[in-house]
């Protein structure tokens, strides 16, 4: 288990203000011996909150040239045909993953391919179970098509907690399943769309894993 780079910047504002604290309860309030013990514990909850939210592990990818691998951590929230009016515009098979505070944050390409679309979209904070939060959402979209079996679109959602996406993607890159697509910092959601055809591996409220747990497979 290793750090995520992403959380760089909160791990050291959390070191900063934690030691703000504990210097200020050991100067101010020397002969209080709780309100350091008081100050230390609180530093080192928020430490071990941001260690959690920003945890990478050291997991393989279970490759399937024919399948869909789960881009996220957490749990399915979502089966159901919709009709998508950002890309395909046309009807396409959505399956969504919600992404606790508790799961791991990062995201992955779910297929190998080439990225073909990359588009960032500013939005509102609704609740990640909320239906509209895939559609009114602040989202990162980003489309790839597979040299076989077409496009699919993987779409990272940020919620009422999340506040903050990451993606890495950029048009016109060649992307292996199980490589790393982003980060959306503090859980949310993240959703695949794709074809009607595709036979769904997954149950809702099945807990998924990211890299290996096999969404869908491409009609043969």
């Amino acid at each position: 288990m290793t750090f995520h780079k992403e959380g760089y910047v909160s791990l050291l504002i959390v070191f900063v203000l934690g030691a703000l604290l504990i210097g200020s309860a050991h100067f101010i309030f020397p002969e209080y011996v709780l309100v350091l013990a008081l100050a230390v514990l609180i530093t080192t909850f928020f430490l071990v909150v941001i260690l959690q939210f920003f945890r990478s592990p050291n997991r393989k990818t279970i490759a399937n040239e024919s399948g869909i691998i789960a881009p996220a951590d957490g749990k399915v929230v979502v089966i159901e045909e919709v009709e998508d009016t950002e890309y395909f515009k046309k009807k396409v098979r959505q399956v969504s993953i919600f992404m606790s505070p508790l799961n791991v944050h990062i995201n992955w390409y779910p297929v190998s391919g080439e990225v073909v679309y990359s588009k960032y979209h500013a939005g509102k904070f609704l609740v990640a179970w909320n239906p509209k939060s895939s559609t009114d959402n602040e989202r990162h979209s980003v489309v790839v098509k597979h040299p076989k079996y077409g496009e699919i679109l993987v779409k990272q959602i940020a919620g009422a907690v999340a506040r903050r996406i990451v993606n890495y993607s950029k048009v016109g890159e060649q992307v292996e399943q199980g490589e790393e697509m982003g980060f959306i910092k503090f859980g949310s959601r993240v959703d695949l769309l794709i074809p009607l055809d595709s036979k769904i591996n997954v149950e809702l409220d099945q807990v998924s894993k990211g890299r290996q747990l096999l969404v869908s497979t491409f009609n043969q």
